[in-house]
Formats: C-alpha cells, sequence, structure tokens
C-alpha cells in the first residue's frame, strides 16, 4: 500500500502513527510519503515512519493508493484539488474546508473515494448512545465543548497556531466541527438551525470564539454551546427523555443516568476511537462498506456550523 500524507502536524502525525501500527498489525505491506510546506525537523520515531520527504507536489509519484490530506483547514481545498491526479483514495483532515466551495470545481475522479474524517462517531461514549438513542424518544439535547485554546498546544504559543485566527480556517464554529458532525450522525440533520457567534474573551485571536445554536428538528431541540476559553474542559451531550435524563460525557469517558444515579464507565484514549476510525477507513476502500462521511455530508455539516443551513 503506498501512501503520502499532505501536513504532519500534530493530527498528521498522529494519523500516520495509527495508521503504521494498524497496518503491521495486520501484515500489510506499506510505504508512506509525505509533502511537507516547511523542512522544520521531525521527531525521529515519525522520520523513521517515512519512505520518502517532498517540498515540490511535481516531483511526486501519480499512484498512491492513499493520501491523507492533514494540512491547515484553509489549505485544504487546494489540496484536495492537486492531489487528484496523484491518489484514487483521500483521507481529508475534519473541517473539510474552511467555507462552501462549489463542488464540481473540486474535480475529484469518479472512481474515487473521499473520505472527511469524523472520529467521534467511533469514541465508545458516542456509541452507546447510538444505541440508547434508537431505543428512546429524546425530547431535546444539550451539548457543549468548552476548552481553553492555549491549553491545546502546551509547547505551542497558541497566538501562532491556525484555530486563533480567522484566515487560517480557525474559530470555534468550524474548528469544533466535530460536534455537529456527531449530532447530525445521531439524529440526522435539522430543519432549522438559529445561530450567533462572535469574540467575547480576553484571548489575543481574531477567531469567534464562542459560538451557540439551537437546531430545530421536527420532534426535538438541540442546543450546542462552543468556545475556547472555558477553564474547566467540558465535552458533553445531555439528552432529555420522558422518564431519565442522560449524560454523555466525552472527555471522562461516562454515561450517567441522572434519575437512577447510575453511570456506565467507558473510558479509552483517544488513538483507539482514532483507530476505530481508520479500520473504517480502510474497510471503505476494500468495499466492505459504503463511504458514509463523504465531500457532499461534510459540506453539509460545514454549512450548519457556519450558520449557513437550509433543509
Amino acid at each position: 500500500m503506498k501512501i503520502c500524507f499532505v501536513g504532519l502536524g500534530s493530527i498528521g502525525t498522529r494519523h500516520l502513527k495509527n495508521l503504521s501500527t494498524l497496518l503491521m498489525r495486520k501484515n500489510i505491506a506499506f510505504s508512506i510519503d509525505a509533502l511537507r510546506s516547511n523542512d522544520r525537523p521531525l521527531q525521529e520515531d515519525v522520520a523513521l515512519l517515512l519512505h520518502r520527504q517532498y517540498a515540490d507536489i511535481t516531483d511526486m509519484p501519480c499512484d498512491y493508493d492513499i493520501a491523507f490530506i492533514c494540512s491547515p483547514t484553509a489549505s485544504h481545498y487546494a489540496d484536495v484539488v492537486r492531489m487528484v491526479d496523484h491518489t484514487q483514495n483521500m483521507f481529508i483532515e475534519k473541517p473539510v474546508f474552511d467555507r462552501f466551495f462549489d463542488f464540481k470545481k473540486l474535480g475529484l475522479r469518479e472512481d474515487g473515494m473521499y473520505y472527511v474524517a469524523c472520529p467521534l462517531r467511533y469514541n465508545a461514549v458516542l456509541q452507546y448512545l447510538k444505541g440508547f438513542i434508537e431505543r428512546e424518544h429524546i425530547y431535546a439535547v444539550r451539548a457543549i465543548c468548552s476548552t481553553y485554546l492555549p491549553d491545546w498546544r502546551p509547547s505551542v504559543d497558541y497566538r501562532t497556531v491556525y484555530s486563533a485566527h480567522q484566515n487560517m480556517g480557525g474559530g470555534v464554529s468550524i474548528d469544533l466541527i466535530h460536534e455537529w458532525d456527531y449530532i447530525c450522525w445521531l439524529f440526522g440533520f435539522p430543519q432549522k438551525v438559529q445561530y450567533s457567534c462572535g469574540q467575547f474573551s480576553k484571548l489575543d485571536l481574531d477567531s469567534d470564539d464562542l459560538a451557540v445554536y439551537i437546531g430545530q428538528y421536527p420532534d426535538k431541540l438541540i442546543s450546542l454551546h462552543l468556545d475556547y476559553f472555558g477553564r474547566s474542559e467540558r465535552r458533553e451531550i445531555e439528552l432529555y427523555t420522558e422518564d431519565e435524563t442522560v449524560v454523555g460525557d466525552i472527555r471522562n469517558g461516562q454515561v450517567r443516568f441522572l434519575r437512577k444515579g447510575q453511570s456506565v464507565g467507558l473510558a479509552e484514549a483517544r488513538d483507539e476511537y482514532q483507530s476505530r476510525e481508520l479500520q473504517h477507513f480502510l474497510n471503505i476502500i476494500d468495499g466492505k462498506i459504503k463511504n458514509d462521511s463523504d465531500v457532499k455530508h461534510a459540506l453539509n455539516v460545514l454549512s450548519i456550523a457556519r450558520g449557513e443551513w437550509n433543509e
């Protein structure tokens, strides 16, 4: 299997390590190249996983089985377009793009497969809640992702990363798009969405640090809160039914039934569910399952996140 990574930041490096481990465990022969935008030295354990590194796409082969697009969000569109002729399959990190583009102008191959990352679907808490929701009628949902941006990458000045800059694809509305992806996976697309966002904290950034949504469904309302300034990290979803209030604590790997006073422990490392997604992606390539997160789907989720959704 011949693979190329476009971008080797934190998420690209994580995918590189997890994919290498997965393929070695399955005894699948592979070689991995990287197209890089700078010559920053890589950690030794990362460099050892690479066959070749390129600075110019014109020097690269055109027969990759897979390309991983892990560059900054604002570069995704251009990177997808320029890699179309170099690979049949792509794994595109979420958000797919930083704004809406005409799908037809991408020039995607008819025989190609283009998958957009959605790792939280494979998280044990959300997998558990998926089964619960299929058995219960949910009246209302309240979800939150509240984190402190300077703590995301402790060794990096948060002011220099894409999250802090709107023109680089930053801002909670699309940076934390995973929430809308899993909400749509659990409940489908909303009929209408009310949306408000802005910059309200004292963080030194020019992107939105707070976004609030209300999604309207025929049988429920869903509220979502996203921020960059929460000093006590939370990533939760609350489900309200006739008999119970259920809290899915994604960060701490726990599902709590508040009325019963019971809980289910589902803690796992991030690499565990991200590796499950990679296996799912490989199964799509092998034709075992359908692509359930293609570019069109991801663009619909993006339009919700940006407050532009019309069903």
